[in-house]
């Protein structure tokens, strides 16, 4: 039996495969918990992904963020900084 030990990496707790163990580089894999288990499954080549490309834009009612509409108020904080610099303070 190997062991591994779960580490950080960003935000997500990681482990690192045994070289015995290890798939391919790219495998897509499915991970889930079954009766306290984690149990890491290679998912299978002929299960098509999502693809949304072909239906981009159709949805009514949803229309694309324009930049103008992303306009947002400066933070208080903000605004203080630059009265504070504009003063030489």
């Amino acid at each position: 039996m190997a062991r591994t030990k779960i580490f950080k990496s960003g935000n997500s707790a990681a482990v690192r495969l045994p070289a015995s163990f290890a798939p391919a580089p790219g495998t897509l894999v499915e991970v889930r918990e079954e009766a306290g288990r984690w149990v890491i499954e290679a998912v299978p080549q002929d299960v098509p992904m999502i693809n949304l490309d072909g239906i981009w834009g159709s949805c009514p009612g949803i229309k694309p963020i324009a930049s103008e509409d992303r306009v947002f108020d400066e933070r208080p904080s903000t605004l203080l900084a630059r009265e504070a610099a504009a003063r030489g303070e």
